[in-house]
C-alpha cells in the first residue's frame, strides 16, 4: 500500500524498555500517609535543557481477577472518594510489606478483600496506572481453583472496605460492561479484557505467576 512504511520482524516486536536519563536533582516535596510526591530535575540529552517533573512515588500494587470453575469472575463494589463513585473493581492492594513476594501480596489481597484462596495463579498483564504522574506499577493476576477462607481466619474489613459488595459475573458480561463504559477501575478493565483475550487458548499462553516484573519500582 502506498505510503505504508516497511516493517521488519524486529520492528513488529513492540516492547517498552528502560530509558535512563541524567538525573540532576531529586527532592521529596510532600510526605503522605501512603505515598510521597517527589520532584526530579533531569536532562533528556547530555546537551539538553534541564526539565523538572513532579510525580507520586508509589510502592507498586497487585490486583487479582478471581475466576471460578464456571468461568465467572468476581467483582467488588467499593467507594472511591477521589472520584466520588462506587466502582466495581477486582481485589487489589499496595505492595507495602517490605520484602514480600509479589504473588504472596496478591494472595493476601485476595483473602482480605474477597475471602478467597487460589490454587492456580498466572499473570494477566503488567501496567503503569498513570505513568505521566505516578511511578505506580500494577501486576494483574488471574486466580483460579478457588476455595473459601474459613470464617475464623477471615480478615476484618474496616472503613471503605467494610462496605464491599460481591458480584459474580460472566466474562462476556464483564467485557460488555467495559465496552459500554459501565466499568472504570483500570485494574478491572485491563484484567477483564486481558482474560477475554487469553481465553482463546484456554489461558495456556499466560505467563507463570513468578514471571519477571522489571517495571516494578523495586526492580528498576
Amino acid at each position: 500500500m502506498p505510503g505504508t512504511p516497511e516493517t521488519t520482524p524486529a520492528a513488529r516486536q513492540v516492547s517498552d524498555a528502560p530509558s535512563p536519563r541524567r538525573l540532576l536533582r531529586t527532592e521529596k516535596v510532600y510526605e503522605g500517609r501512603i505515598w510521597d510526591v517527589v520532584s526530579d530535575t533531569f536532562q533528556l540529552q547530555d546537551t539538553g535543557d534541564a526539565l523538572t517533573r513532579d510525580y507520586i512515588d508509589h510502592p507498586g500494587a497487585v490486583a487479582v481477577l478471581p475466576m471460578n470453575a464456571q468461568g465467572e469472575i468476581l467483582l467488588l463494589k467499593q467507594y472511591r472518594h477521589p472520584v466520588g463513585m462506587d466502582l466495581w473493581e477486582v481485589p487489589a492492594g499496595l505492595l507495602d510489606v517490605e520484602g514480600e513476594d509479589f504473588v504472596a501480596g496478591a494472595a493476601r489481597e485476595l483473602a482480605e478483600e474477597a475471602d478467597l484462596a487460589a490454587g492456580t495463579w498466572n499473570v494477566l498483564a503488567d501496567v503503569f496506572n498513570s505513568p505521566g504522574s505516578s511511578s505506580e506499577a500494577i501486576r494483574i493476576y488471574l486466580a483460579q481453583d478457588l476455595t473459601e477462607v474459613p470464617h475464623a481466619e477471615r480478615h476484618e474489613r474496616t472503613d471503605e472496605e467494610a462496605e464491599i459488595e460481591f458480584h459474580w459475573i460472566s466474562l462476556d458480561e464483564a467485557v460488555a460492561s467495559v465496552l459500554a463504559g459501565r466499568l472504570h477501575n483500570p485494574s478491572a478493565v485491563v484484567g477483564i479484557l486481558a482474560a477475554a483475550a487469553a481465553r482463546a487458548d484456554g489461558y495456556a499462553g499466560l505467563r507463570p505467576a513468578d514471571a519477571p516484573w522489571p517495571a516494578h519500582p523495586s526492580q528498576r
